[in-house]
């Protein structure tokens, strides 16, 4: 039985004829998963929702790692006040946050647990074996770890990066089985605690947060950790001001994102970049807010790790306990790098064909964007399967990056929760 709101009863499965009787599925319980949840519930929409609460801010997060969004960024969405990060700070004692506070990851852990309780009810968390479409048409057969079936009226992705790490091949051949904290090279969502490489040796690849906090980490640790970069320079974000004249808000206005015409537009119509050609979309994903570390991390990285910029790994081997990367500098020039691990911090990659509940008629069902292996998907976020959602990450090529962040989940959530009800009732 899920929790219920003050003064509102929680969803419950509804009898009747067609897909009354039929819950919506969200398989996934981050920002995405939840936020969807919970307007279904406010909706009173019959609905069930899988997966470990906040797992992969639990799991996939180095301790000590913070958010390189600001507080403004990082509410999920619930059709109730009350449900912010402010809210949830207040409520327990705890000061409020600003733009120059940076979030500690175990904070936004917590905060999405309360949410959770407060507005979702009931997670299982039991992992969603298939998911196939009912013989009938009329829905999708969910079949559960735990053996459980059932027919659900729609089904949301909300799986965010799950599955999705990559790392490139000349590395991933240091791991024929899979790369892991255990072998000589691991992904950095592999990672809750660096300190196990305390008195070794690392080569950090890549270039974003994800590269340089690690790093950070990893030195502040007691390992030997030195950056591999692929661009000519390190890009750092600026101490936000929290005062800024008039003149400045018109020229730069102020988003989720960032200040910026861009991306106060991207943040302010993500159906407007749905409307955008397809390869204009994909401009959009690949280039809006490349790599780059947060303001506040720069003293612990700047003249304390090794940087090398301009620096691509071209190859790896290993043997006898270490590393040895080959690299190409700028100007044509050559070199070798001997370490005992490789953390590559080399992003996430989306693919389709890595969501594994899906079954390959479902999967083979749903048209992918041109040029990229993720959606497509309508204004309410459903693809061209009907009742079959995704949000998060894998809507960015569609709706922009605000996708890529939790200050998308309000846009997300509503549109979802709004169209999937439908389902259930017709």
């Amino acid at each position: 039985m899920t929790q219920s709101l003050p003064g509102r009863s929680p969803a419950r499965t509804r009898t009747g004829s067609g897909g009354q009787d039929r819950p919506v599925v969200v398989v996934g319980a981050g920002p995405y998963g939840l936020s969807v949840a919970a307007h279904l519930r406010a909706a009173g929409v019959p609905y069930r929702i899988f997966g470990d609460v906040m797992g992969s801010w639990r799991h996939a997060m180095a301790t000590g790692m913070f958010l390189k969004s600001t507080p403004a960024a990082t509410d999920l969405s619930a059709a109730e006040p009350g449900g912010r990060l402010a809210d949830f700070r207040r409520l327990h004692g705890e000061p409020e946050l600003t733009e120059l506070t940076p979030i500690p990851c175990d904070v936004f852990v917590r905060y999405g647990q309360w949410f959770q309780k407060r507005y979702v009810g009931d997670v299982d968390p039991v992992r969603v074996a298939s998911v196939d479409r009912e013989p009938s048409g009329a829905g999708f057969a969910v079949r559960l770890d735990d053996g459980r079936e059932f027919v659900a009226a729609a089904v949301v992705v909300a799986t965010g990066l799950n599955g999705l790490a990559h790392i490139p091949q000349e590395l991933s051949r240091l791991a024929p089985g899979a790369p892991g904290p255990g072998t000589p090279v691991s992904h950095s969502s592999h990672h809750t605690d660096l300190s196990r490489y305390a008195g070794r040796r690392v080569a950090v690849v890549g270039g974003g947060q994800s590269a340089l906090e690690s790093a950070a980490l990893l030195h502040e640790a007691g390992a030997a950790a030195q950056v591999l970069v692929r661009e000519r320079t390190v890009l750092w974000g600026t101490p936000p001001v929290l005062v800024r004249p008039w003149t400045q808000r018109i020229a730069r206005p102020a988003s989720p994102l960032g200040t910026g015409w861009a991306l106060a537009a991207v943040c302010r119509a993500p159906g407007g970049v749905r409307r955008l050609p397809a390869p204009a979309r994909l401009l959009l994903f690949r280039r809006a807010l490349g790599p780059s570390g947060g303001w506040w991390l720069r003293d612990r990285v700047d003249g304390t790790v090794p940087v090398r910029t301009a620096c691509r790994v071209t190859g790896a081997e290993a043997a006898g306990g270490a590393v040895r990367l080959e690299v190409a500098e700028s100007g044509g020039g050559r070199g070798t790098v001997e370490v005992d691990h490789v953390l590559a911090a080399t992003g996430y990659r989306l693919d389709l064909d890595a969501v594994p509940f899906l079954t390959p008629a479902v999967r083979d069902g749903v048209a992918c964007v041109r040029g990229a292996k993720s959606p497509a998907l309508s204004g309410a976020f459903e693809s061209s399967v009907p009742g079959l959602y995704f949000t998060g990450s894998m809507a960015a090529p569609m709706f922009g990056p605000m996708m890529r962040f939790v200050a998308g989940t309000e846009y997300a959530a509503t549109r979802i929760a709004r169209h999937a009800a439908r389902r259930t009732t017709s």
